[in-house]
């Protein structure tokens, strides 16, 4: 019987046919399988051939010469293949819709300095020096905000402006490594594999640009980790390929060459990649213009790219922001002026000018606020030492249930000193992005696979 092998190039240059290769099927086939691996690097061959001969036409000597540009533009695409763009995919039509932001606050931040209890007792006798001064905003159920927030006090009254206490998990330990990794994975290593929560999450959001997970600073943080693909860049203007920028046209054009019609799935990866590398380089071509009044400074910078990603329409679907400055176990400085006081009304500052920056776009935007644990609920004399127990912010686009939300049964009895877990952190987590692509309990379960998702009303 006789079988037809498709390839994109012919089994034998005279002789098609592979009975004729040889009297022995098994060497015939042997004998065409090399002759198709002899036609493939006979045509790689050409192809930077011609490569390396139009690169030193076009330079006439100058500039990189046939061996490092040959080598560096393989090396370029395989980077872009492997690390930047791998399984995107330029449709975005039917997916769920918006963007949601997770800023982490490395250091383990103090909730009770963010919100509290006011006139609480506890409070009162476990940390006299740190409460919240009569500057505080109101809150529902009894609550009050740093004045810190001030900035955030429009979304605050459109009722955009959430926050969840107690949020813990059993998981989470009192070192900020493994608490920071569990909580960007969504649980332990071995539960899940490796794999960031937010990567998983984007399973359920179908296709997607090359931006649709972005971490905004130099390294991929691990809650992007995954099958998906995701860009780590400090600003739009970096995502380019490296090398002379007397050279960078001519190599973006060869190495589209080198990967169109090779029959081979590395093709789409790297093509989406060079649309992707088009898409930053138009945005960065003149300086990024916030609308009038918007400042953007301090960490306020990362969400300036953000914001030019989504105006631009660059589908950004998750993205990272992070932030540190938060172990404050001597000099907290709680009360306005003090440290503590100043970072977070630096985070404030740059929500409420991203959300104004984006204008009626921020209605399809969830930013939602954590840190690896909380604190201890006693001062330890100007500061505070690690613990459990902390808070969750969320600004959305979408009206929230609520300014306090969440569970919450006072301090009366306390965890070995730490505000108790009454809200399971990956709840809210998913809470947060099930309310933002409206996702089904199930599709939430997957993200977490280890724990029973318990849905929390979280939007109103």
């Amino acid at each position: 019987m006789e079988k037809t092998v498709y390839n994109s190039f012919p089994l034998h240059p005279e002789c098609p046919d592979v009975r004729r290769l040889a009297d022995n099927p098994a060497e015939a086939l042997l004998r065409a399988e090399a002759d198709i691996v002899a036609a493939e690097n006979a045509a790689e061959f050409d192809r930077y051939r011609t490569l390396e001969n139009l690169e030193e036409a076009q330079q006439d000597g100058r500039g990189v010469t046939r061996r490092t540009f040959v080598a560096g533009a393989a090396a370029t695409a395989t980077a872009l293949a492997t690390a930047q763009f791998v399984t995107t995919s330029a449709s975005f039509a039917a997916t769920k819709t918006g963007t949601l932001i997770h800023v982490f606050l490395y250091g383990g931040l103090d909730g009770l300095s963010l919100v509290a209890p006011d006139n609480d007792p506890v409070l009162a006798k476990a940390r006299p020096d740190l409460l919240l001064g009569n500057d505080s905003l109101a809150l529902g159920r009894g609550f009050k905000l740093t004045s810190a927030f001030k900035p955030l006090e429009k979304w605050l009254g459109a009722g955009q402006l959430g926050f969840i206490p107690a949020v813990s998990d059993e998981r989470l330990s009192r070192s900020h490594f493994q608490a920071a990794d569990a909580c960007n994975l969504g649980g332990l290593p071995n539960e899940t594999g490796g794999r960031g929560w937010l990567d998983g999450l984007v399973d359920n959001l179908g296709k997607g640009t090359a931006f649709r997970s972005v971490g905004i600073g130099s390294t991929l943080p691990r809650s992007l980790v995954g099958n998906n693909g995701a860009i780590s860049l400090n600003n739009i203007g970096s995502l380019r390929l490296n090398g002379d920028e007397r050279f960078r046209a001519a190599t973006e054009k060869a190495i589209k060459g080198l990967f169109t019609g090779i029959n081979h799935p590395v093709e789409e990866a790297v093509q989406e990649g060079m649309g992707a590398l088009a898409t930053a380089q138009q945005l960065a071509a003149k300086p990024y213009q916030p609308v009038e009044g918007v400042k953007y400074e301090g960490v306020g910078n990362a969400f300036k790219q953000l914001a030019q990603l989504i105006k631009g329409g660059a589908n950004v679907r998750v993205a990272t922001v992070g932030m540190g400055g938060y172990d404050t176990h001597e000099n907290q400085g709680t009360s306005a002026g003090g440290q503590l006081h100043r970072r977070l009304n630096e985070l404030a500052s740059a929500m409420a000018a991203f959300f104004t920056d984006l204008g009626p776009q921020a209605a399809d935007v969830t930013i939602m606020v954590s840190s690896e644990f909380g604190r201890r609920v006693g001062s330890n004399g100007g500061g505070t030492d690690h613990g459990h127990g902390g808070v969750v912010t969320v600004l959305s686009g979408k009206k929230l249930a609520g300014s306090l939300l969440g569970t919450w049964n006072g301090l009366d009895k306390l965890d070995s000193g730490d505000v108790p877990e009454y809200n399971n952190m990956f709840n809210v987590y998913g809470s947060l992005a099930q309310g933002r692509f409206g996702l089904t309990n199930a599709e939430v379960q997957k993200v977490f696979p280890r724990m029973k998702y318990a849905p929390m009303k979280l939007y109103a």
